[in-house]
């Protein structure tokens, strides 16, 4: 086939293609001028560019043809297909087998389509695309994590496993959180009680009787009840004795009342500043230690902590809406509920915890637990038949009333905070100053009057105070 006919077939071979190849992108040409180096092509993946050669050329030879495809349009241009990721050479010979050029072609992933796709998703977001062998780098500075999130997911459409992300998050990334633990527990009990002592002997020593109801049921209560001896029991907020004798019979009636009520506030606010997306956790109580056996019989100890324990993982999701991962727990020893074994004595505890997951944004607040709780108990006991008897049935029937009201609210509000300049805060302890001996020892005072003046606690130390508030401890 001569020369003529080999260009007519390709353009023809073309032509049929047509429909299937990516048209050659505009702009994109490369000129060769003999005898002066030719300059890099950059070629996208799926698309075309063509060279020139101001002389014509002979043959052409591609080093790779995976990374990149040729076809001859004339004796003086070149068409060029990239179809891979990578760099091969293009050798561009003339008729006298002579070496007109070599062309360095780097096929790359088209970032043309990914970068308006991006602008249509995350419009304002300042990402700079570039492309590095045969991946996508990304850099710049996005305003959140989610768009972060967002921009490599698009990018590893187009080049999967093989994005690079130089982007960082700009704005505020650390999250302070404020937990307020509230409890109040309510419990009012009454009890009423009477007990019949009776001892002696009846028809003229004939026929001997001994007994008792409720608390003068045995031996010892009959004795003390007659003896006129109150009852030991430190819930016997009242007690009265009656007596008398008939004879050779002695009686004797005790009567006990109780009521009790108590009222218990528990409040906890811990706070707690964390990086977002990582954890922080926060103790402020005390361990433990509980023996426990191992199978080689020995006795080792475990610390167990009780307390205020707080962990958050936080995550600024977008702009200041604010993702939390939380666990919060309120936890006191109860020695009422222990019990001992083997020569030790293991308290039990009191613990309120929860765990969840909220978003919300900067300052807003969220109830993420509550408990409302209601006991109620009510007994009565009696001697049968003799508690039904109207009026006296009350010295056999006793009678006791208790009622527990728990309740408990956890709520957490997250708040973005930056750094400050640590003359602006202000301790616990800097408005406290050691007294000198005369301050102690002539106006007996346990710290000194001067208050100080500059920083975060001279600022405090310049406040009223004065007023009916605060805590007053007797």
């Amino acid at each position: 086939m001569s020369y003529s006919n080999y260009i007519t077939a390709a353009l023809f071979g073309l032509a049929l293609a047509g429909p299937v190849l990516v048209a050659p992108a505009q702009g994109q040409t490369l000129q060769v001028l003999q005898g002066t180096p030719s300059e890099a092509l950059n070629v996208p993946m799926n698309r075309a560019v063509v060279i020139e050669s101001d002389v014509p050329f002979a043959e052409l030879s591609i080093a790779n043809p995976g990374i990149a495809d040729i076809s001859s349009l004339s004796d003086r241009t070149i068409y060029v297909l990239g179809k891979a990721p990578g760099r091969t050479t293009l050798t561009i010979l003339g008729g006298d087998g002579r070496l007109i050029t070599n062309v360095d072609v780097h096929v790359t992933p088209d970032i043309a389509e990914f970068k308006e796709r991006l602008e249509q998703i995350l419009p304002g977001e300042p990402i700079e695309v570039r492309t590095a062998n045969d991946g996508i780098v990304l850099s710049g500075t996005v305003s959140s994590i989610a768009k972060l999130d967002r921009a490599l997911e698009l990018a590893s459409r187009y080049a999967p496993d093989r994005v690079s992300n130089l982007m960082s998050v700009g704005g505020t990334q650390q999250v302070m959180l404020r937990v307020r633990f509230a409890e109040m527990q309510r419990s009012v009990s009454k009890s009423l009680s009477s007990s019949l002592a009776v001892q002696g002997s009846l028809l003229n020593n004939n026929l001997g009787l001994s007994g008792g109801t409720n608390a003068a049921n045995s031996t010892a209560g009959i004795t003390n009840t007659l003896g006129g001896g109150l009852s030991s029991s430190p819930d016997a907020n009242g007690a009265m004795v009656f007596g008398f004798n008939a004879g050779g019979l002695e009686v004797g009636i005790l009567l006990e009342a109780l009521e009790a009520r108590g009222v218990v506030r528990t409040l906890a606010e811990p706070n707690l500043t964390a990086l977002s997306g990582q954890e922080a956790t926060f103790l402020a109580g005390g361990e433990y230690p509980v023996p426990v056996a191992q199978d080689s019989g020995s006795i080792t100890i475990e610390y167990k902590p009780f307390g205020v324990e707080l962990s958050f993982i936080p995550r600024v999701v977008d702009g200041d809406l604010i993702n939390l991962e939380l666990k919060a727990s309120v936890s006191s020893i109860d020695p009422t509920n222990g019990f001992t074994q083997g020569g030790f004595t293991i308290d039990a505890f009191k613990r309120r915890e929860t765990s969840t997951t909220v978003e919300m944004r900067d300052g807003e607040s969220f109830a993420i637990a509550g408990l409302l709780s209601d006991d109620f108990t009510d007994l009565t006991g009696q001697v049968p038949w003799l508690g039904d008897i109207p009026v006296l049935g009350s010295l056999f029937r006793s009678a006791e009333f208790a009622r527990k009201q728990t309740e408990l609210v956890i709520i957490v509000t997250p708040h973005l905070v930056t750094p400050t300049r640590g003359e602006a805060l202000a301790l616990p302890t800097d408005r406290v100053r050691p007294p000198s001996e005369a301050e102690l020892f002539l106006y007996g005072r346990v710290a000194g009057s001067t208050a100080p003046t500059t920083g975060g606690a001279g600022e405090v130390a310049r406040q009223d105070f004065s007023g009916s508030y605060g805590y007053v401890l007797d």
